[in-house]
C-alpha cells in the first residue's frame, strides 16, 4: 500500500522524500515497480476499494467493525483484523465528537425521583423503557438545543425536538412526539438525568397525564443515562462535528436527516446484531409472527 502511494504521487513529490517519510527503502519501491503485485496485494487493493465505498456510503462515519460487517453483507470473506489493517493503511477511521459545553451543572433539583431504571439498559420488548436527554449544537446564530427520547429495546429515537433555548418545552415536545408515534399500550418507564427540564412541575404533570413512570439518574452520574449519552456522542462524531451550521434551521434539517434518514433506518447497531433500530424491530416482529 505504501509503494502504491509513492507511485500515485510521484509526479507531485520526490520518490526519495516520500520513501523517507513512509519509512521504506527507494530500492524496495523500484523493485516493486518491476514485479507484478502478489495475489494477496491485489486482494488488498480490491477489498480496500470496497471498504472505501462502504465508508463513503455511511457518510464516512463507520469504523472497521461496521465496515467488516458491510463486507460480510456483500459476500466477502475476511476477518476484522484484516479490515482494521486495510482501513488503517487507507487512512479510513471513524469520526470523533467534541466535548461537553463548559459551565456549571450543580445546584439542587426542584423535584427528584428514584433511579428505577438502575442501568438496566437491555429490555425484552418495545415501549417498556425510554431514556431522554438534551444536548447543545453550535451554529453561527448561537446554540441550538436538541432533546431526544430513545427506546431501549432497539435504541430507536422515537421522539426529538430542537429549540433555541434549553427549556422544559424542548424536552416535553420530544416526549410528546414519542407518545404520539408509539402509542404505548402499557405504562412506560422514562429515564432522565436531574437537569432542570426534567425536574420541573410541567414535566411531572405530563408524565402523570400520559401514564408514564419517571426514573432519574443519580446526581452527577452520567453512566446512569449512558444510552442517551452514547447517542449524542455518535451524532456529534458522525455528523455535527463535520459541519458548520449557519443557522439553527440548517442544523435542525441536518439532525432530521441524521435521525430519520440514517440512524433509525440504516445505521448498524452492534447490540442489535449489526441491524439498524428499524430493521431490528421489523425482524423481531417477523420472528413473533413465525415468518
Amino acid at each position: 500500500m505504501r509503494y502504491a502511494f509513492v507511485a500515485e504521487h510521484r509526479d507531485q513529490f520526490g520518490v526519495r522524500s516520500m520513501c523517507r517519510c513512509l519509512r521504506i527503502q527507494p530500492s524496495g519501491f523500484y523493485a516493486w515497480q518491476k514485479n507484478p503485485l502478489s495475489q494477496r496485494a491485489r486482494e488488498d487493493v480490491r477489498q480496500t476499494k470496497l471498504i472505501r465505498q462502504a465508508w463513503n456510503d455511511s457518510g464516512k462515519v463507520y469504523g472497521y467493525r461496521k465496515l467488516h460487517d458491510d463486507l460480510l453483507d456483500q459476500g466477502e470473506t475476511c476477518c476484522p483484523n484484516r479490515v482494521a489493517r486495510l482501513t488503517r493503511l487507507a487512512g479510513i477511521k471513524a469520526q470523533i465528537g467534541y466535548k461537553r459545553r463548559p459551565g456549571s451543572y450543580g445546584g439542587k433539583p426542584s423535584l427528584a425521583v428514584d433511579n428505577t431504571l438502575d442501568r438496566q439498559f437491555d429490555v425484552a420488548a418495545p415501549d417498556r423503557a425510554w431514556v431522554t436527554d438534551i444536548t447543545y449544537i453550535r451554529t453561527l446564530e448561537g446554540f441550538a438545543y436538541l432533546a431526544v427520547v430513545i427506546d431501549l429495546y432497539s435504541r430507536r429515537v422515537v421522539g426529538w425536538s430542537m429549540q433555541s433555548r434549553q427549556t422544559t418545552d424542548a424536552v416535553l415536545q420530544a416526549l410528546h412526539m414519542a407518545v404520539w408515534r408509539r402509542k404505548p399500550k402499557q405504562r412506560v418507564l422514562i429515564h432522565s438525568d436531574q437537569g432542570s427540564q426534567f425536574t420541573s412541575m410541567d414535566w411531572a404533570a405530563f408524565i402523570r397525564a400520559h401514564n408514564l413512570e419517571h426514573s432519574m439518574s443519580r446526581r452527577g452520574n452520567c453512566h446512569d443515562n449512558a444510552v442517551a449519552e452514547s447517542f449524542f456522542s455518535s451524532l456529534k462524531r458522525e455528523r455535527i462535528r463535520r459541519r458548520t451550521y449557519k443557522t439553527r434551521d440548517e442544523a435542525r434539517q441536518d439532525v432530521f436527516d441524521y435521525i430519520e434518514m440514517f440512524y433509525n433506518p440504516v445505521r448498524k447497531q452492534v447490540r442489535n446484531g449489526m441491524l439498524s433500530p428499524a430493521q431490528f424491530e421489523r425482524q423481531q416482529i417477523l420472528k413473533a409472527e413465525g415468518v
